[in-house]
Order: structure tokens, then C-alpha cells, then sequence
């Protein structure tokens, strides 16, 4: 019999729709495809400049280990003065993009066996990633005639022994949901009552469109009780940089720097140059990318409104629209195949996104106005063979 060389708990794991978007992106020529969070956009010229400049002068060696240190310095002075939080140097690490945060956290503070509550529709990458750490992870449904918002209530009850962590998003993917301050103190006086880290997943932190976000590191207590995970991935169009940065406890970034030594080293040093001077440039940079983010959501809002058999939340943050297609008589995985071979536009189906995600789909605003509009004639057409 022939010895099975790859690890059991890795052969379990399935691909992610998201894995499988990009063979599904090369089926046809003409795929117009909202499938994934990359928008269009590139990264602003004077970050991409800066950063190439820096790398011709030299920065193109390993940084200090938790990264580059005007970086970290450039992100203390950044929550300082966006959200009056003051952050050591030493509960700064520099990540090879918010995911690898994710991954390193996880590692960092997960015993075999322990619990992470995520509450769905949740980001695609969670369960596997709390699997892949040894964790077992617990859902938590939210649901659309409560905006998608977590219930403290239904949290609570699945709090046990073993929960170690519940992971916040918020702007939320793939729902758009932003919560409000009072859920997420309620959440915050939970972990201090029952002693667990709040991992908040702040990738979306300035598309909150209808109220400024609030970081959960802002509140007044529970410091030791919050992790926070950035990226600058949608903030400043910079998927491909691959950069990202956590901010805890110094003892628990120890331990992270510590695993990251026997993984990727440190994150790309020209990376995280360009991570410095998108900070800086935050106030030329990011607006424009936020203000043509709303515009497609609005658009792709307006004409979703006028569907039959669609129903759809008013876009509130983040980059997606997570309509409701139950109507159609389809089940998600059905409404994205028949969008596919039909109207050659490429979507998620929610259900990869959880239970909670059956009976609709996620739109990515990842193209313009015009191939938007192309999108949604044609599917325009197809739904009206439903």
C-alpha cells in the first residue's frame, strides 16, 4: 500500500470559492468578474513612487524582526491622532499582509483544542484558519433583519471553558454591516467577564459610510483583552504588496515574532516602505479610494433595487453588496453557476461564507461604472428566465 506523504488535517481542508474564483475567472472572455476583494484600482502613484525610490536607496534588506521601525512608528503616530490610542512600539508587528496576522495570532494564543466564536456570515478563510491552528471554531449566525449585527445575547450562550477568542469584523465582509459602539462594548465586557481575547479585524476600518468607525482599542478598558488586525490591502489598493500589522499585548507579539522567525522572517522591506508612506499620504490617498468605492455600491444598489425577486441592504461599509435571492427559488451555489454560464459575471455564493450566507450572494465593487453596468444587464436578462 502506498504511504500517504501530506499531513491528514491539511487533506481535510477543501478550497475556499475564493480558491476557486480564479480557474472559474478563465472560462469565458468576457467574464466581468465581482468575485473577489481586489478592486481595479491600483495603488496611488506617489506610494508606489516613494517606495521604489526608498528601495533604490537601500531598503531592500530584512528589517528589525516586528518591522520596519519608521513603519512602527508611523502607525503609533497614526492611532494617536485618528483615534487618541496610545500604542508601544513593542505591540506593533509588521505582517506579511492581514491574513498572515490572522494565522500568527492564532498560533500565538490557541492551545490544542480551543474555542474561536465567529459569527457569520463570516470571512471565508476564519474556520480553516482557526483549524489550521489546532482551534475548533464556533459559529455564530447573525441575520439580515438585524442588520447582520451580533446578538451579545446568543454570544454569551456559546461561551465555554475552552473559548479563547471571538473574532470581530466590522465593516463587515461579505455583508457590509458596520455594528454599532454599544454591541461592541457589549462583546468587550463579555471577554472581561469571561476572560477571552476579542480579535477585531479591522481590513475595512474607513469604508463606514453612514458613521465613523470606532476601533475597539479605543475603549476604555480592556486593553489586554484586544488584538487588532490591519492591512492596507482595500484602505490604499495594495492587494499584491502583501502587508499588513497586528496590535496586542508585547507578550503576545513576542511569541508571534518568535513563530514568524521560523516562517516568512519579516514581511517584504519594500513592502513595508510602501505601508509607511500610505500612512503618511492617508488624507491625499485613501478618500479617493473610499469616495469611487460608494460610488459602485450606490450604482450597483440602485440597479439591484430594481430586480425582481432581489432584495438588497443599503450598502453601509466595507466593498460588497449581499443581496438576498431566495425569491428566485435558487440556492446560492445554483444563482452563481446560472450567473456564470448565463451572464458571464462572476460572483460568491454566500453559502461559502457560512450557513448563514444560504440564499444570497456576494457582489465584490472591484470593477467600474461601466463594466458594472454591463454586469447588471446581463444579469438583468438572466433573471428574468428565473
Amino acid at each position: 500500500m502506498k504511504k500517504i506523504l501530506t499531513t491528514k488535517r491539511h487533506i481535510m481542508l477543501n478550497t475556499t470559492a475564493m480558491g476557486e474564483s480564479n480557474d472559474l475567472s478563465k472560462l469565458y472572455d468576457d467574464v466581468i468578474d465581482l468575485s473577489l476583494g481586489d478592486t481595479d484600482l491600483n495603488t496611488p502613484e506617489p506610494i508606489v513612487t516613494r517606495a521604489f525610490n526608498d528601495a533604490l536607496t537601500g531598503h531592500t534588506h530584512y528589517t528589525d524582526f516586528l518591522g520596519d521601525n519608521e513603519l512602527r512608528e508611523e502607525i503609533i503616530k497614526f492611532y494617536k491622532n485618528r483615534y487618541n490610542v496610545d500604542v508601544g512600539l513593542e505591540e506593533i508587528m509588521v505582517t506579511t499582509s492581514g491574513c498572515h496576522g490572522m494565522w500568527l495570532v492564532l498560533e500565538s494564543i490557541l492551545e490544542d483544542g480551543d474555542e474561536v466564536i465567529i459569527h457569520e456570515p463570516y470571512f471565508t478563510p476564519y474556520p480553516y484558519q482557526i483549524m489550521l491552528t489546532r482551534g475548533k471554531p464556533i459559529r455564530l449566525p447573525t441575520y439580515e433583519e438585524e442588520d447582520f449585527e451580533v446578538s451579545p445575547e446568543r454570544l454569551e450562550k456559546l461561551i465555554t471553558k475552552k473559548t479563547k477568542a471571538v473574532i470581530i469584523n466590522a465593516p463587515n465582509n461579505p455583508t457590509g454591516t458596520c455594528f454599532q459602539v454599544r454591541t461592541l462594548k457589549e462583546i468587550l465586557n463579555l471577554a472581561l467577564k469571561y476572560n477571552f481575547y476579542i480579535i477585531a479585524d479591522d481590513v475595512y476600518t474607513t469604508f463606514s459610510f453612514n458613521s465613523t468607525f470606532v476601533p475597539m482599542a479605543s475603549f476604555d478598558q480592556g486593553k489586554d483583552r484586544i488584538i487588532t488586525i490591519n492591512s492596507f490591502s482595500k484602505k490604499y489598493a495594495m492587494t499584491g504588496w502583501r502587508i499588513g500589522n497586528v496590535i496586542a499585548p508585547s507578550n503576545i507579539i513576542q511569541v508571534m515574532k518568535n513563530i514568524n522567525e521560523n516562517n516568512v522572517f519579516t514581511a517584504p522591506s519594500v513592502s513595508q516602505r510602501a505601508a509607511f508612506h500610505a500612512l503618511r499620504l492617508h488624507d491625499t490617498v485613501n478618500p479617493p479610494i473610499v469616495k469611487e468605492t460608494k460610488k459602485r455600491l450606490d450604482y450597483a444598489y440602485g440597479r439591484l433595487s430594481k430586480l425582481s425577486k432581489i432584495s438588497c441592504s443599503a450598502p453601509k461599509g466595507a466593498m460588497y453588496l449581499f443581496p438576498n435571492i431566495k425569491n428566485t427559488g435558487c440556492t446560492s451555489q445554483e444563482f452563481c453557476r446560472r450567473l456564470l454560464e448565463d451572464a458571464h459575471v462572476l460572483a460568491l455564493p454566500g453559502n461559502a461564507f457560512g450557513d448563514s450566507g444560504e440564499g444570497y450572494v456576494r457582489l465584490a465593487m472591484s470593477v467600474g461604472i461601466p463594466k458594472l453596468k454591463e454586469a447588471f444587464d446581463r444579469i438583468k436578462k438572466m433573471v428574468m428566465f428565473l
